[in-house]
């Protein structure tokens, strides 16, 4: 199991999984959804075995299962698809957030992960639903995502803000 690093975003004392929703805007045609963890888990179901990657140094390799984002956003279409668009995505009440490139975003490892090795994840390991996007250091894959946003500029990002690189790829 991944360590559990990190808790921005994720002590809310309030926060409830049983009533949780992934809202998503920036859709084609000025749309908004606001979707529960079963409409998510409808999708077909995906699993990777990667390497979670922190900037600290250490890794841990990891069986992943959830909704390709791809896939995602083929049924909930950005307004604006091309490569020089965006995805933000936010902790329920906006503490940590994270900015992909749509070419990363779309990449066919990212999931919206709902399952780590097997299991339903735990809280404290992003639950109901995280992002895991094996090309990104660990601060890419966001916990707890409450907001998915498609845009035309790049969104805010968390640790970008605190002079990290915006890409922390590899």
């Amino acid at each position: 199991m991944p360590k559990v690093n990190g808790t921005i975003g994720l002590d809310d004392d309030d926060f409830d999984i049983a009533t949780w929703q992934l809202a998503v805007d920036g859709l084609a045609g000025g749309a908004k959804a606001s979707l529960t963890l079963a409409d998510i888990q409808a999708f077909p179901k995906t699993e990777f075995v990667t390497e979670l990657k922190c900037v600290e140094g250490w890794s841990r390799r990891v069986r992943w299962g959830g909704t390709r984002l791809v896939d995602f956003a083929r049924r909930y279409r950005p307004a604006r698809p091309g490569p020089d668009a965006y995805v933000g995505l936010a902790t329920p009440g906006n503490e940590y957030y994270v900015s992909l490139d749509m070419a990363s975003a779309l990449h066919p490892q990212t999931l919206l992960c709902y399952e780590m090795e097997g299991r339903p994840l735990t809280y404290s390991h992003g639950a109901p639903l995280r992002l895991a996007i094996p090309i990104k250091y660990g601060i890419k894959n966001l916990k707890c995502i409450g907001r998915l946003s498609f845009t035309k500029s790049r969104p805010p990002d968390f640790w970008a803000e605190r002079g990290y690189d915006e890409y922390a790829g590899f």
